[in-house]
């Protein structure tokens, strides 16, 4: 079950469970969508995998107790800065390269 991480690991900007603009790679790391777009370039600082929207979790029960009051979201923040300059050299060799093939 994703942990639902309650912010950008880069800027540390909110992420509620309901947020629109939480993006999450394979390994869950969890960035905002401005950070994923203007730093990030889409390349995870952590794995090199790319990044996709991160689920809502329903806030109501609708069925089987698969909901935020049954299944609350984690309130561990991971803060991790990233250089720049960094991930730039890192992220140059595999920005091109589609995610599905990184």
């Amino acid at each position: 079950m994703l942990e639902l991480r309650p912010s950008c690991e880069h800027c540390n900007t909110a992420l509620p469970p309901d947020s629109l603009d939480a993006r999450i790679c394979s390994f869950e790391c969890t960035f905002c969508a401005r950070c994923v777009d203007e730093v990030l370039g889409n390349v995870c600082p952590n794995c090199g995998g790319g990044f996709v929207p991160r689920p809502v979790r329903p806030a109501r029960n609708w069925k089987n107790g698969n909901d935020l009051a049954h299944h609350p979201a984690g309130t561990r923040v991971v803060y991790k800065p990233v250089d720049a300059a960094a991930h730039a050299a890192f992220a140059a060799a595999i920005r091109a390269l589609p995610p599905q093939q990184r």
